[in-house]
């Protein structure tokens, strides 16, 4: 057979073959272990993952309420999912008027303006039509407890959760770059060394054309590749935010209308077993006390599949 050798597209954030090579070809049983004991990871069917998440945004509005003290959690994506978790504390009567939800990025225009709460297609207003609209106006807390990005607040978005008390809990799952929020491996924004990347604070980033090519397919802008579509730019929390935190969540279990399909298998991998690098940045992951979660989607072999077109 005739060797065809050939480097990454200049495009391609993180290009070290051996690396990649060395990732693509790891077992289910090479996936779950981990150097460090704090850095556990399990795989599970992708619907039991969603149940797990659930099941722990509510214990950790309930431990903080029986402690009697502010939850404080930093939130992804906000998808149509999160009216499940606002119908169990609206079922079990459970008093949320101590809970504080930050929502962990919002897109941005080209001039890095950002937009609006009530934009329909950002972060923020979903997080509040999806949770906190959907729980009894008895049970909420005050509009003002679920936070967006705004001009005002980015130079002080970390500060604003330090002075609750810190995050009890942030919630990732990693973009195609292997992205940590909206951190992109290639934003010029975030292009430090290491250890100062790792200081880096909230701010707004350029995102990576994978990035908006991946986002043209969430379902907010009409999943059909539109790429004009995805902004340009998003306010994001940095590495140092997400340090802060004093539990983290990671989740990969993102496949393509719940088929074989998936971007995340290998950046599932790079993330979880390649070197800690501002170019695969949810690798900081792996130094930090995090559960991971993957789907048995994400955990199937990466092998060729003939019978398989897009």
């Amino acid at each position: 057979m005739s060797d065809f050798v050939y480097q990454p597209s200049p495009c391609v954030p993180f290009r070290d073959l051996d690396v990649i090579e060395r990732c693509r070809n790891l077992s289910r049983e090479e996936l779950v272990r981990h150097a460090n004991p704090d850095f556990k990871i399990r795989i599970l069917p992708a619907e039991e993952i969603t149940f797990l998440w659930f099941g722990d945004l509510v214990s950790q509005i309930v431990r903080a309420r029986d402690e009697g003290r502010k939850c404080v959690l930093l939130l992804p994506n906000p998808w149509p999912g999160y009216r499940h978790v606002a119908h169990i504390l609206n079922a079990a009567r459970i008093d949320c008027r101590h809970l504080w939800a930050f929502a962990m990025d919002e897109y941005a225009d080209q001039d890095g303006n950002i937009a609006p709460a009530d934009w329909p297609w950002g972060f923020t207003n979903a997080m509040v039509q999806f949770f906190w609209n959907a729980l009894d106006p008895a049970l909420r807390p005050p509009r003002e407890q679920f936070i967006g990005f705004t001009k005002k607040n980015l130079p002080v978005y970390g500060k604003l959760m330090e002075d609750l008390g810190g995050v009890d809990c942030a919630y990732f799952g990693p973009g195609w770059t292997g992205h940590l929020a909206f951190v992109d491996p290639d934003a010029p924004e975030f292009d430090l060394p290491l250890e100062e990347w790792k200081r880096a604070g909230a701010r707004i980033a350029t995102l990576s054309p994978f990035t908006l090519a991946q986002n043209s397919l969430h379902g907010c802008f009409g999943a059909s590749g539109d790429l004009a579509r995805v902004p340009p730019k998003a306010a994001t929390i940095g590495p140092a935010e997400a340090i802060a935190c004093k539990h983290r969540w990671d989740t990969h279990s993102i496949s393509i209308q719940g088929t074989v399909s998936s971007w995340q298998r290998l950046t599932t991998r790079l993330c979880l077993h390649g070197p800690v690098t501002p170019r695969i940045p949810g690798s900081i992951l792996q130094t930090l006390k995090t559960d991971v979660f993957i789907s048995e989607t994400a955990a199937l072999p990466i092998e060729q599949t003939w019978s398989l077109g897009y």
